[in-house]
């Protein structure tokens, strides 16, 4: 299945090739992300998702090939240039990444005390309209330890949304959570795209989050060390043959497996 891209694509990788040190994690990849999608990053464990997503909010230099952030060559950016895209991309983390010692608010007006020069009262105010968007207002004196898993997981897209970036990206957000508190996140992201009109990207293995939310996708294999299908989650599940694609959609066992190793 060819890759979808589009004239609309807000991020585009072209034949990217990710490695640490001789190690090949994924070659060749080439995929857009339609502004306004959710787009979903797939694939087993051990198949380089996150170290995808490493490479497109500018965590780890490709050993060959392009991200292209509307149209714009990132690695080819000066530094300062680079830090000004970087801006624009906001990242949820899977445990959250909450600096612990910091208040909810104070880790919400990290961002903006980094990358801007507004005063302390417009950060408080921002800090509380932020925290508001996610359902935690009245939060903001409190400690990371004082919250559970999935508000600590609010707090951390309050503090990605800080900046208004143009594209969100999800690192395994439904990890840790339960099927009703992971069905509420979904429920929430797609009101992140719908009311802020924010490019998602969702990199995760969790099956009722990708055919819930997302309408666009890679599938990475380990093996190959490179996409093997392109497409919506529901699209892959119901018109994708190939059996590694098949058994992570339908999460049946391969008669076969296949054994590769790979990073995460």
């Amino acid at each position: 299945m060819a890759p979808n891209i589009t004239n609309d694509d807000v991020l585009r990788a072209v034949d990217l090739t990710l490695a640490y040190g001789r190690t090949v994690i994924q070659r060749g990849l080439s995929f857009g992300v339609r502004k306004g999608s959710v787009f979903a990053i797939m694939g087993g464990s051990g198949s380089g998702k996150s170290t995808v997503m490493k490479a497109m909010i500018g965590l780890l230099r490709p050993t060959a090939g392009l991200i292209l952030f509307n149209g714009e060559d990132y690695w080819a950016a000066t530094e300062q240039r680079r830090t000004d895209l970087g801006r624009r991309l906001g990242v949820v983390f899977q445990t959250g990444a909450l600096w612990t010692s910091m208040t909810v608010a104070e880790n919400v007006a990290l961002p903006l005390q980094m990358f801007t020069r507004l005063d302390a009262g417009s950060v408080e105010q921002l800090v509380q309209l932020k925290l508001s968007l996610v359902g935690m207002t009245g939060t903001g004196k409190l400690l990371p330890a004082e919250l559970s898993g999935g508000m600590r997981k609010r707090v951390g897209i309050a503090r990605a949304l800080a900046l208004d970036p143009d594209v969100l990206f999800f690192d395994e957000p439904s990890s840790g959570l339960d099927p009703i508190a992971s069905k509420r996140l979904d429920d929430f992201i797609l009101d992140l795209r719908d009311g802020l009109g924010a490019t998602i990207v969702l990199v995760s293995h969790d099956l009722p989050s990708l055919l819930g939310i997302c309408d666009d996708g890679i599938f990475l294999d380990s093996t190959t060390h490179t996409a093997i299908a392109h497409g919506s989650p529901k699209n892959l599940r119901e018109g994708c043959d190939d059996p590694r694609v098949q058994a992570f959609m339908t999460r049946e066992r391969l008669e076969a497996p296949l054994i590769g190793a790979g990073h995460e």
